[in-house]
């Protein structure tokens, strides 16, 4: 018996690796292919910063080998992003043998939900929110101070940025699987409303930086989305009677 048990363990462990290297192999391609476009891919990642600062300012480079190296870091966490989904699909199909038929649906639509709140969290912070923040942040600049960013930190401030809001807008997922799992019903949490929405003015605090503007600008996004997936829960309560 335990020598079955080994076997099939050793059976999982190989079709797991296969899968990793398989997704792996993915995101090396999609990466070199990206690489050849890196130093416009980060143009186009500055544009809403850009479109806000004066005329007589620009990005700046504080390090020498950064005009290499941050575009380079640019494009291997977007191919990291936009490969994302091939990952889940290879976690899901690794899993799917061991669910039942319905739990596979579930489990697919939970996926393919979650990774499109991410990419729409994403988008809404490059279109809604970093056009807003750069243009409060160069307007309140004190008399005789010149804006100009370095290239690296507006990097890896738009990358915790892009984090941020792409997990942010995973509420409706948690809010659905929260009641799909039996942890509440749907009732609690439209009583527990007040929390939550004191919850998402912490988290806007927490994951963004230090001004009202951009915290406000996701702890909305937070509520309505929360709002959104209690609304779904309902219908899928009422119809489950």
């Amino acid at each position: 018996m335990s020598e079955l048990i080994n076997s099939n363990f050793v059976t999982y462990l190989i079709e797991l690796r296969r899968r990793l290297l398989q997704y792996l192999m993915v995101l090396l391609v999609v990466f070199i292919g990206l690489y050849f476009f890196a130093d416009k891919l980060y143009q186009l990642l500055a544009i809403p910063l850009l479109n806000q600062l004066p005329y007589t300012s620009h990005l700046i480079a504080t390090h020498i080998a950064a005009p290499f190296f941050v575009p380079l870091k640019f494009v291997a966490f977007l191919a990291l992003f936009l490969t994302v989904p091939g990952l889940l699909y290879h976690l899901w199909a690794f899993t799917a043998p061991a669910l039942y038929q319905h739990e596979r649906r579930w489990l697919w639509l939970l996926l393919v939900a979650s990774s499109g709140l991410f990419y729409l969290g994403i988008a809404f912070a490059f279109f809604v929110v970093f056009p807003l923040m750069f243009k409060f942040f160069v307007m309140i600049a004190p008399q005789g101070v010149v804006v100009m960013p370095d290239m690296a930190s507006y990097l890896d401030f738009a990358l915790k940025l892009f984090f941020a809001f792409g997990i942010a807008f995973q509420v409706p997922v948690l809010t659905v699987m929260s009641i799909k799992l039996g942890w509440v019903t749907a009732e609690q949490l439209e009583q527990k409303r007040p929390y939550i929405i004191v919850l998402a003015f912490v988290l806007g605090m927490l994951l963004t930086p230090p001004d009202v503007l951009s915290q406000v600008l996701l702890a909305l996004p937070m509520w309505g989305l929360f709002e959104i997936g209690l609304v779904i829960c309902k219908h899928m309560t009422k119809n489950n009677k």
